[in-house]
């Protein structure tokens, strides 16, 4: 099961979380969020099993 451990209204700053996990050997999935482009957000998602491990990271690393 996947599940959302980001969310971003800035695509860039999505990339940046999604790379800094992928340098983790973590396996990430983004996804954007909204039709209009003023209220697209990015979600960014790992596997369940991984969750707590990627909160880490993108804690330690903002």
């Amino acid at each position: 099961m996947w599940t959302v451990v980001y969310i971003s209204q800035n695509e860039d700053v999505a990339k940046e979380i999604k790379q800094l996990l992928e340098d983790s050997q973590i396996l990430v999935m983004m996804r954007s969020v909204g039709e209009e482009e003023e209220q697209k957000s990015f979600e960014i998602l790992v596997p369940e099993t991984e969750v707590e491990q990627a909160h880490t990271i993108i804690i330690n690393n903002n």
